[in-house]
């Protein structure tokens, strides 16, 4: 009889116990997934798999050592735990590791209100291939695109436990829909290429195949014949679809454990300013439908929704229960883990303050800049905040798209550039981080 993932998490936790373990903690991950890829009207890529992992993390004292294995038998529950335990003891000890407190445990969750998994049945292969080849050929639709590099379409199922002897036992079902295209525009060395995606938990909310593909053509089209910019001072505008990372590098210097560490730019901010007092920055794990959403956390704390940055004020940490001990603070329920890793803060969904102006109405105003739709390589200072990153997008002139440009660096300093940025309205809600355009003024780059 196949074992469900309770029941492995269960299984495991007994036999750590009794292979000597004071305390343990599991996760098991059952998943099944399908891809679909396009080429040329054939069929290139089908691929399906099934997975069952397991991950064992046991205590003995304030030492902890984590063993993964993808065999369900008893036998290897068995040789996992004792293996796991002999790590332990002779693991160094660290003093902040352990378990939560049964009082610190999540309760009486409601899966439902989350809507985490979709209840339609899973699509046929044909169907997937059927979005694919729609895609692709909305893409060559568009003149002057040459080929497709890719189009796929994917669906995936995964269920999740956690179980640990402090008491704690939980778990909650995925699923995903995806459908993307690559288009190429151009020939021989003036080639362009750009793309278009879209991923969603029901598949119901998924956009058309039809329009990705349009809309990766029209994208590579619009980078053919690009030029270097002159180099100076200007204003850029990070477009919606790459301005989350701005975002990104500002809670990861909010992040638990790179404080506890000592390298964050942000070690010394608390209670400060690092944003405009217009916008905040919230995180709600309780979206319907959004692949960050979530009851619990990887330790079994509650998840909350929060303010991190509130009236453009930092008011605290990314924390796990590890980094809020080393820091002497209330974890926030942030843990995540794989079966073979231990627990680390991260993000829920996350929001930022939208603005009041369009992206066009950013563009006019900037007069002469950059408009950047993608980024290359990434040059971040923790401990300083300097920023340096490879960019390509558009040319403004006179407020008003002039070409594209591409081989250019933007650099500044996150700190000021945080300080500076302006919203526009523009951010999809339906993303886990809803970020919308950013146009940051007085910003280096690196040209000609």
């Amino acid at each position: 009889m196949t074992q469900s993932p309770e029941e492995l998490c269960h299984a495991l936790l007994s036999a750590a116990r009794a292979a000597g373990a004071e305390s343990a903690d599991t996760i098991v991950a059952q998943s099944s997934s399908v891809e679909i890829d396009i080429r040329a009207g054939a069929l290139e890529k089908a691929e399906r798999s099934e997975s069952t992992d397991l991950g064992l993390r046991v205590f003995v004292g304030k030492r902890q050592a984590i063993v993964s294995a993808s065999d369900v038998r008893a036998e290897t529950l068995a040789a996992m735990a004792e293996r796991a335990v002999f790590m332990a003891r002779e693991a160094p000890e660290d003093p902040y590791t352990g378990l939560a407190d049964p009082d610190q445990l999540a309760t009486g969750w409601d899966l439902a209100a989350l809507e985490l998994s979709d209840p339609a049945p899973e699509p046929d292969p044909q169907a997937l291939q059927a979005d694919a080849l729609a895609a692709e050929a909305a893409a060559l639709a568009i003149d002057g695109v040459a080929q497709v590099q890719a189009a796929g379409a994917g669906y995936g199922r995964s269920r999740v436990h956690l179980a640990a002897t402090n008491g704690f036992s939980g778990g909650y079902e995925r699923t995903s829909r995806s459908t993307s295209c690559v288009a190429i525009a151009g020939t021989g060395t003036g080639m362009e290429r750009d793309y278009d995606g879209d991923s969603r938990t029901f598949q119901s909310d998924l956009r058309r195949p039809e329009d990705i593909g349009r809309c990766a053509g029209e994208r590579a089209i619009e980078r053919l014949a690009p030029r270097k910019p002159v180099t100076g001072s200007y204003p850029v505008l990070f477009d919606e679809r790459i301005a989350a990372s701005l975002i990104g590098h500002l809670l990861a210097a909010a992040n638990g454990a790179a404080v506890a560490r000592g390298s964050s730019w942000l070690k010394d901010s608390l209670g400060q300013q690092v944003l405009p007092e217009t916008l905040s920055v919230i995180e709600d794990p309780f979206r319907p439908r959004i692949a960050g959403s979530r009851p619990f956390d990887a330790e079994g704390l509650p998840t909350a929704r929060r303010a991190i940055i509130e009236n453009g004020r930092l008011t605290g940490w990314t924390l796990d229960l590890a980094s809020a001990r080393k820091l002497g603070m209330t974890p926030t329920g942030n843990a995540a883990r794989g079966v073979s890793s231990g627990p680390s803060p991260v993000n829920w969904n996350l929001a930022l303050t939208q603005g009041r102006a369009s992206r066009d109405d950013l563009i006019r105003d900037m007069g002469t800049g950059l408009l950047v739709t993608s980024m290359i390589g990434s040059t971040i200072n923790p401990n300083t905040g300097d920023y340096s990153r490879g960019a390509a997008g558009f040319w403004v002139e006179a407020g008003e798209i002039a070409y594209p440009v591409n081989e250019c660096t933007i650099a500044g300093n996150l700190r000021d550039m945080l300080m500076r940025i302006i919203p526009a309205n523009d951010a999809r809600t339906y993303l886990s981080r809803v970020v919308p355009s950013l146009l940051i003024e007085g910003m280096t780059l690196a040209g000609n």
